[in-house]
């Protein structure tokens, strides 16, 4: 439900993110399906490059992250939400539009933004940076965010209960720094809103590909075409790799791009096999 100014409705979701004809979340944002979501996992940063600037979308990308889980790549449908410093009448404004909405504890405006989460969202929270007093999550709030994505989380900004965060399972959180001191003195000022990430402009329903690079933030209607590249590129690279072990081709041969055609009617013929099989 729409609260003034601050809470994006469904209306205003589908008009910020028109380019997207396919399926919708409840709030609005673009769906992504899981299936594709699945793919995208084995997507590389350099995957995501080369498929956002190839049509245009060349400020993707943001970088200098800190991770609770490196070896976990996270992907995911972003929740975006924008903070802003406090200012009292600001703030008191915010609090009482969510009040009118139902929404209670106004000193605890960052758990109105995990409230909004589903499963396989992504919190993308621009903070402007703030790492002390601008710690969004700590273990519980994570604990909360794991329950119910299954994915995590990016943080322009601080999170607190470092060791905390780092044992939970199945979610990986993305953010600039840790910092013992609890949030204070911001005012959540948009919900599914845009919101800036380093140099990236990210809108709500974008989906989230965090790998050891950094963040890719890939509009949705970009994202089958990234899933079938990646599916492409892993494939062939297992199928290099398998002819090299083999003995079957050279090195500089499986290195030269194209391949020979008859390396490449081997690898469409192997594609097929390994494709029925799975």
């Amino acid at each position: 439900m729409p609260v003034d100014g601050f809470l994006q409705s469904p209306a205003d979701i589908i008009r910020l993110t028109a380019g997207w004809e396919g399926e919708r979340s409840a709030d609005g944002r673009p769906r992504v399906g899981d299936d594709v979501l699945e793919r995208i996992r084995t997507a590389t940063s350099e995957d995501a490059w080369a498929t956002t600037h190839k049509h245009h979308y060349p400020r993707q990308f943001a970088s200098g992250w800190q991770q609770t889980h490196p070896s976990r790549v996270l992907v995911g449908r972003a929740v975006t939400a924008q903070f802003l410093p406090h200012r009292p009448d600001f703030d008191a404004a915010v609090v009482a539009a969510g009040e009118r909405d139902g929404l209670q504890d106004g000193d605890r405006q960052n758990s109105w933004v995990i409230d909004a989460l589903g499963e396989g969202d992504v919190m993308v929270v621009d903070i402007f940076g703030k790492v002390v007093e601008g710690t969004v999550i700590g273990d519980n709030l994570g604990t909360a965010i794991a329950a119910r994505t299954h994915a995590g989380a990016v943080i322009d900004g601080g999170v607190r209960d470092l060791a905390g965060l780092q044992r939970l399972e199945d979610v990986n959180f993305f953010y600039r720094a840790a910092d013992p001191t609890p949030i204070r003195n911001v005012t959540l000022a948009g919900l599914n809103v845009p919101v800036r990430v380093g140099a990236a402009t990210v809108l709500p329903g974008d989906v989230v590909l965090g790998t050891a690079t950094g963040v890719y933030f890939v509009p949705p209607h970009l994202a089958v075409e990234l899933a079938d590249s990646a599916w492409e590129t892993a494939s062939r690279d297992a199928f290099g790799k398998q002819r090299l072990r083999e003995g079957r081709y050279s090195s500089a041969s499986i290195d030269t791009s194209p391949w020979l055609d008859e390396i490449e009617a081997d690898f469409r013929n192997w594609s097929e096999l390994e494709g029925s099989a799975r």
